[in-house]
């Protein structure tokens, strides 16, 4: 399936390459600019910079940011017929893996922050705080290169010198960090491992707040907000699911189409399916969330006066 892909790479002619360069690196470049002016918005106050929702939004911005980014590099190159060596590919590939595991587990973390706000109202100050969550962050990421490492360690496995060359004959792909069944294996019980606890993280932290907002002691409008979040965030994960939903029926879709064919509808998934999903679901959160709403349309805006009452709390 890799090297055939090269083929249909080589069948395209150049104007629709050029096509769908411009199809995928629009709404690329967009969405990063919106991306930017949302981080700038989290980082130009104070009351934003020590809120832990608003740090962990800033985190998920900035590795969904660092993830479309290399992902539309790759597609660049995939697109101008420009063949890696395995050493560079499995870089590549890599580093969009730590970046895509910090997707689900930041999301698990924005569960809780908001669970134990509804649920624990009086000692939220005290176990959320800007300490913890950076902790919470950090290890995250400490998780995530675990993770690397260990496919590195898979991908020294393979008998690499037994080949010609290092370069490669096919466009770069996922396939490169699971060249042995082991790799295969361990990538296939990492993504369940990661992607269940945030499913259950999320869905516990969404059933806790329901059953909250219930109670006649709670603060009700605050659990429906956090409702709301936790919904958001269900979606978010789903979303962010589709590539890897999707795989089984893009190999059925790879066996009846024609080659070209199926390139040409990889490359809508590759839009809808993984660059609309992270660019879009931070600025729908920005949009909903009353703190950064006045701000955030302001600088969307570039500074023209918006109408609606500008009050942030924390």
């Amino acid at each position: 399936m890799v090297s055939n892909s090269s083929v249909a790479v080589e069948l395209q002619s150049e104007l629709e390459r050029i096509m769908l360069s411009v199809f995928t690196g629009v709404p690329c470049v967009v969405l990063l600019t919106i991306n930017a002016i949302i981080l700038f918005t989290l980082r130009s106050k104070q009351v934003f910079r020590e809120t832990s929702r608003y740090v962990l939004l800033t985190n998920l911005l900035v590795a969904d940011s660092l993830y479309m980014m290399i992902s539309q590099i790759m597609y660049f190159i995939a697109n101008s017929r420009v063949f890696l060596t395995y050493p560079v590919c499995g870089t590549l590939i890599l580093y969009t893996m730590l970046t895509d595991s910090i997707f689900p587990l930041t999301l698990a973390e924005m569960s809780i922050e908001r669970y134990v706000a509804v649920c624990f109202p009086l000692r939220h100050s005290s176990i959320v705080t800007l300490r913890s969550t950076a902790a919470a962050i950090a290890l995250v990421w400490a998780f995530s290169f675990v993770n690397v490492l260990i496919r590195v360690a898979l991908m020294c496995q393979f008998p690499f010198e037994e080949l010609d060359s290092l370069d490669m004959n096919a466009i770069c792909d996922i396939f490169v960090v699971v060249l042995t069944p082991v790799a295969a294996e361990y990538d296939q019980v990492y993504n369940i491992f990661v992607l269940s606890s945030a499913g259950i993280i999320i869905i516990f932290s969404f059933i806790a707040v329901v059953i909250t907002a219930r109670t006649a002691s709670s603060d009700r409008n605050s659990a429906r907000k956090a409702q709301s979040t936790l919904l958001l965030h269900m979606i978010q994960l789903v979303l962010g699911l589709s590539p890897r939903i999707s795989l089984p029926l893009s190999v059925v879709l790879f066996q009846v189409m024609s080659w070209i064919n199926f390139v040409r509808l990889m490359n809508v998934t590759y839009v809808f399916l993984m660059l609309l999903p992270r660019g879009l679901s931070p600025l729908i959160y920005g949009l909903r969330d009353q703190a950064i709403r006045p701000i955030l349309l302001s600088n969307l805006c570039c500074g023209l006066t918006v109408s609606v009452k500008n009050q942030i709390s924390p």
